[in-house]
């Protein structure tokens, strides 16, 4: 749940009282049910099984939605039940969604709270200040991105397809509306676009920021759910970003690398290449840039070690992550693709000894250190 003030005294209040309000009758039921966007009822028919106690635990954790839980015979009857079901009723899609209690297996809290936060999202979720948290902590694999400009009512009718495709994936992958002239403008560039692209499409694998594009755009559903389908079996590429390369961008005593130059430069057998992977709004990257510059004048003129640079923001690799800026990277010469990550002082002296010892740094002789005697001992004897 948030982890804002808001957000913590909503868990402690929820610990303090009993986590889930009890239903008495049809009346309280339905009150309870029409009360807020998202609720949660539990049906048990013995409040005192196992299944109802991992129920209440659920709902002391999951604090941003009412839990409710019913006993009643008749409230079963109301509801069109026969056995224990965790209903979640919503203001939005389809309205109510049953997940019946194995009698077998019971309850499992963890996957009890991943159905409901799942289930909770609106099918077709639109990109805002107001939803991107959610979006982005849904911990749904995959995400199907939309983007249109909403000022086009051709491209909104384009909602309808989208909307139909999102029912087979859910839980799999969280289907994204995104307005190219309003919240979602901010977003166009990590995946190189501008507002003029739209309408246009992207799914994009969460767990390393591959994006996937169909060659073609089309909007249908079945157009959607085959291009789809066909990502999650490992049948489509990812589409790599590349800038176009700077017309002296191997002329600089820094060579400026991009995409579609990368593999050529960072991988050839007869040069020990040292690459700097950078976003440009990062501080970090930005107060080394001097050293790094340093560095490729010092280099310049050595046959076999090349200094670059990489926009990783602008550019991806297919077989390499970047997670954090700057990251380092070594290259060294010969077979193998071999990849050596630089973890140490970020200056030229330091990069230098690295670079002088073959892409390790030379041993330091430790660092002796005494320790003092226990208390109410002497010093050794000598």
């Amino acid at each position: 749940g948030r982890m804002d003030t808001e957000g913590i005294v909503r868990w402690m209040q929820r610990r303090a009282s009993p986590s889930a309000t009890l239903l008495q009758d049809t009346d309280t039921a339905a009150a309870f049910v029409g009360s807020q966007d998202l609720v949660v009822v539990g049906f048990f028919k013995d409040l005192g099984s196992e299944a109802a106690q991992v129920f209440y635990e659920v709902a002391g954790e999951v604090v941003d939605v009412p839990f409710g839980v019913a006993e009643a015979a008749e409230l079963f009857q109301a509801y069109g039940l026969s056995a224990d079901t965790i209903c979640l009723f919503k203001k939005f899609d389809e309205g109510r969604t049953d997940f019946p209690v194995d009698p077998a297996q019971g309850l499992d809290a963890a996957k009890l709270t991943r159905l409901l936060r799942v289930h909770s999202l609106e099918l077709v979720m639109e990109f805002t200040n107001e939803t991107s948290d959610q979006i982005f902590s849904a911990k749904i694999p995959h995400h199907m991105l939309l983007f249109l400009n909403k000022s086009s009512s051709a491209q909104l009718a384009l909602r309808d397809g989208f909307r139909a495709a999102a029912g087979t994936f859910r839980g799999e992958v969280l289907f994204v509306v995104v307005d190219v002239t309003g919240y979602g403008a901010d977003v166009l560039p990590f995946f190189g676009l501008t507002p003029a692209d739209a309408p246009t499409l992207r799914l994009v694998k969460m767990e390393n920021n591959r994006k996937y594009q169909m060659d073609q755009d089309a909007f249908s559903d079945t157009a959607i759910r085959t291009f789809i389908q066909a990502v999650l079996d490992g049948k489509v590429k990812p589409r790599l970003l590349s800038a176009e390369p700077p017309e002296d961008w191997d002329t600089r005593p820094v060579k400026v690398l991009v995409g579609k130059t990368f593999e050529q430069v960072a991988f050839d057998e007869t040069k020990n290449v040292f690459v700097k992977f950078y976003a440009p709004w990062c501080s970090h990257c930005q107060a080394m840039a001097a050293a790094w510059e340093k560095l490729g004048e010092r280099y310049k003129d050595h046959e076999d070690i090349v200094i670059a640079e990489l926009d990783a923001t602008a550019n991806e690799l297919e077989n390499i992550t970047i997670n954090g800026f700057p990251t380092l990277h070594y290259f060294p010469a010969g077979p193998g693709r071999k990849m050596v990550e630089y973890k140490s002082a970020r200056d030229v002296e330091t990069f230098s000894k690295f670079l002088e010892n073959g892409g390790t740094l030379p041993e330091e002789p430790p660092a002796v250190s005494h320790v003092p005697p226990r208390q109410g001992q002497g010093p050794p004897p000598t």
